[in-house]
C-alpha cells in the first residue's frame, strides 16, 4: 500500500505560549541531577545487572557527585526490594546522598515501597501513574475523572505512610507519566490535587517530574510545556520542577537543555543515555556540554574512561565510539587536514602562553577528562577498554593491549554464550590465567641467564632452561637484547617461526608485592596474530615467559 505520511501521522500541535521566555535565557548553573541507572537505565537492559553490578554502579554514582540516585522499582521485583534493603542495611549511602524509589499509585505497591526504605536517613518516594489521552484511552478505559482520582488516592497512602515512618526524612515526587501527551491544564489539575494533599514546604519541596516519557515533538514544544508548568504550577517556590526526557526523536539533550532553560530545576537521565528504546537523556553529555560553557556542572568527568569501563561493565553494553566525549574515538582523527590542524592549535596554544581553550576540531580540552593528548595526534593509539578489561584492571591491575583486549573478550564472550550467565571477575581472572599466564603447550619456562657478548659487546648471549616434556635442558642464543637472544635460541633449537611485533609492560602492586606483566604480540609467516602475556618480579623473566605463553598458544 502506497501513502503519504500525513495519511498516517498527525503532527503534534503546537503550545499557545506567544510570549515564551525561554529562547532568551542562558544556563548559568547546573540543575539538580538525579540518576536513574539502576532503574530506568537497569529495565533496559538485555541482562539486567545482579547485585554485583548493582552495586558497582551505585558507588560509581557516588563517585561521580549524584546526591540523588533512583535505586529500584522494589515492589515490582525482590531483587530491587532486596538491593534497597542491602544499601540500608549496610551503610553505602552516604549522608547528603538520597535514595529514590520508584512506584505506582496503586495501595500494595506503595505499601512494599515503604517498607524497602524502612531505616533509610533520607529517602524520595517517586509515585506515578499515566495521564495522557492515548494511555486514558487505550490502556485504562477511564476519563479524567478518574485518572485524577488514581492520583490522588495515591498521594493520600504515601503521604499517610511517610508520617508513619518520622526516623525519614521523605521527600515526594510525583510524575503524571506520558506528560507530553497530557492536556496541559489538565496535567497541572492532577499535579495540583496531589500537592494540595502532600501540603509541600520551602524546607521540604515537592519534585514535580514532567517525563517525555515517549518523545513526540521537537525540543523546543518540551521546552513550552516546561515554561507553561513552570508559570501555572502554584506556590512555586515549594516545588523543584523535574525533567525526564527519553531520545526518541533523538533530541534528548536538547529538550534537557531547553527545559532547564525554561525554568526547570532538576533531571533525571543516565551516564551515557543508556534507556528503553533509544534511551533516556545523556547525562555526561548534558553535563560537559555545560562545562564547555564555562558552567560548573557539580559532576566529576574527569576520568572519562573509567566512566566508560564502569558503566560498559555493568550494563554489558558498549558505549558507541563515536559518542559524545566519552567514545573512544571522539578524540581522534582521521584525517590528514584535521590532524595538522590540531597539531598547529597545540603549538599556537603553547606559545600563546594562555589557560583560554582554542584548538581546531576540539570543543574540549581532552585531559580535563582524562583522556590523552596522544589520542589526538596518534591516530587510533587510545581506545577504550570494555567490561571485561575493566575488571581485569580494576580487580586484578591487569592493563591490557587493545588487540588483546578484543581477543580475550572474544573468549568471553563465547563463555556468556554458552552459559547464559553473568561473568565474575574472579572467573574472568582464571580464563585469562588458563589461557595466557598458564598457556601449555612444548615447553615451558624455567629461567635464565645473560652474558655480554665477548665478540660483539652491544650484544647479548642468554642461557635459558626449559623444560620439554617433563625434561630440562638448557638452549642459549645470542641477539641485541634478552628477548631478540631468547628469540634467536627458540628458532634454532625448537624451530620457532614467530616475529615479534608489540612488546608493552607494566608493573602492578607496590614495594615487596610488586610484580611486572609483559604483553607480547607476535606474527606467524602467515601474518596472523598470536598473543602471549607473562608475569614475574623480573621485568625480563616476565617478558621471556610472555614469549613462551605466545609460542605455545601459537601450537
Amino acid at each position: 500500500m502506497t501513502f503519504t505520511p500525513g495519511d498516517k501521522y498527525v503532527p503534534f500541535e503546537p503550545i499557545k505560549l506567544e510570549d515564551r521566555q525561554w529562547p532568551s535565557k542562558v544556563i548559568d548553573k547546573a540543575p539538580i541531577w538525579c540518576s536513574v541507572d539502576l532503574r530506568d537505565g537497569n529495565q533496559a537492559l538485555i541482562e539486567p545487572m545482579g547485585h554485583e553490578r548493582k552495586l558497582r554502579m551505585f558507588r560509581h554514582l557516588v563517585d561521580l557527585g549524584f546526591k540523588e540516585i533512583e535505586v529500584g522499582f522494589p515492589s515490582a521485583s525482590q531483587t530491587d526490594f532486596d538491593f534497597v534493603r542491602h544499601l540500608i542495611e549496610n551503610n553505602e549511602i552516604p549522608d547528603g546522598v538520597k535514595i529514590q524509589v520508584l512506584t505506582q499509585a496503586r495501595e500494595e505497591l506503595i505499601r512494599r515501597t515503604f517498607e524497602s526504605i524502612d531505616g533509610a536517613k533520607e529517602a524520595i518516594v517517586h509515585l506515578y501513574n499515566s495521564t495522557s489521552t492515548l494511555q486514558r484511552r487505550v490502556v485504562f478505559d477511564m476519563d479524567k475523572k478518574g485518572i485524577k482520582e488514581i492520583a490522588i488516592e495515591g498521594a493520600k497512602l504515601v503521604r499517610q505512610l511517610a508520617d508513619e515512618m518520622p526516623q525519614t526524612k521523605v521527600q515526594m515526587e510525583y510524575s503524571p507519566e506520558s506528560f507530553t501527551q497530557t492536556e496541559l491544564d489538565y496535567a497541572c489539575e492532577v499535579c495540583t490535587a496531589v500537592m494540595e494533599i502532600w501540603k509541600p514546604t520551602e524546607d521540604n519541596k515537592i519534585i514535580f517530574n514532567l517525563p517525555a516519557t515517549v518523545e513526540v515533538a521537537g525540543p523546543n514544544v518540551y521546552a513550552d510545556q516546561i515554561e507553561w508548568m513552570h508559570r501555572n504550577l502554584p506556590e512555586r517556590e515549594k516545588i523543584i520542577l523535574s525533567l525526564h526526557p527519553h531520545n526518541d526523536r533523538g533530541t534528548g539533550v536538547a529538550a534537557a537543555e531547553f527545559g532547564i532553560m525554561a525554568g526547570a530545576d532538576r533531571v533525571e537521565g543516565t551516564l551515557f543515555g543508556n534507556g528503553e528504546r533509544t534511551g533516556n537523556v545523556d547525562v555526561v553529555n548534558i553535563a560537559m556540554n555545560m562545562y564547555t560553557q564555562g558552567v560548573n556542572p557539580e559532576l566529576d568527568f574527569s576520568n572519562i574512561n573509567e566512566v566508560v569501563r564502569t558503566v560498559e561493565y555493568c550494563n554489558q553494553l558498549p558505549v558507541h565510539p563515536r559518542h559524545p566525549y566519552g567514545g573512544e574515538l571522539v578524540f581522534t582523527a582521521f584525517s590528514g587536514s584535521h590532524q595538522d590542524a590540531i597539531k598547529k592549535g597545540f603549538a599556537a596554544l603553547k606559545q600563546a602562553n594562555s589557560e583560554l581553550w582554542e584548538v581546531p576540531y576540539l570543543p574540549i580540552d581532552p585531559q580535563d577528562l582524562g583522556r590523552s593528548y596522544d589520542a589526538v595526534i596518534r591516530v587510533n593509539s587510545q581506545s577504550g577498554k570494555g567490561g571485561v578489561a575493566y575488571l581485569l584492571q580494576e580487580d586484578y591491575g591487569i592493563e591490557l593491549p587493545r588487540m588483546l583486549q578484543v581477543e580475550f573478550s572474544k573468549t568471553i564472550q563465547q563463555i556468556t554464550d554458552e552459559t547464559g550467565k553473568e561473568l565474575s571477575s574472579a572467573f574472568i581472572y582464571d580464563v585469562f590465567k588458563k589461557e595466557y599466564l598458564e598457556a601449555s603447550g612444548q615447553i615451558e619456562f624455567v629461567n635464565h641467564q645473560t652474558t655480554v657478548d665477548t665478540h660483539a659487546s652491544e650484544r647479548r648471549i642468554l642461557s635459558a632452561t626449559i623444560r620439554e616434556g617433563g625434561n630440562e635442558k638448557v638452549i642459549e642464543g645470542a641477539g641485541t637484547g634478552p628477548i631478540d637472544a631468547y628469540m634467536s635460541a627458540l628458532k634454532v633449537n625448537f624451530g620457532v617461526d614467530l616475529a615479534v611485533n608489540d612488546y608493552r609492560e607494566h608493573t602492578t602492586g607496590f614495594g615487596a608485592d610488586a610484580v611486572a606483566v609483559a604483553y607480547v604480540e607476535m606474527r606467524d609467516p602467515d601474518g596472523r596474530p598470536v598473543f602471549g602475556v607473562g608475569q614475574h618480579a623480573n621485568i625480563v623473566t616476565a617478558s621471556l615467559k610472555a614469549i613462551t605463553s605466545a609460542v605455545n598458544r601459537a601450537g
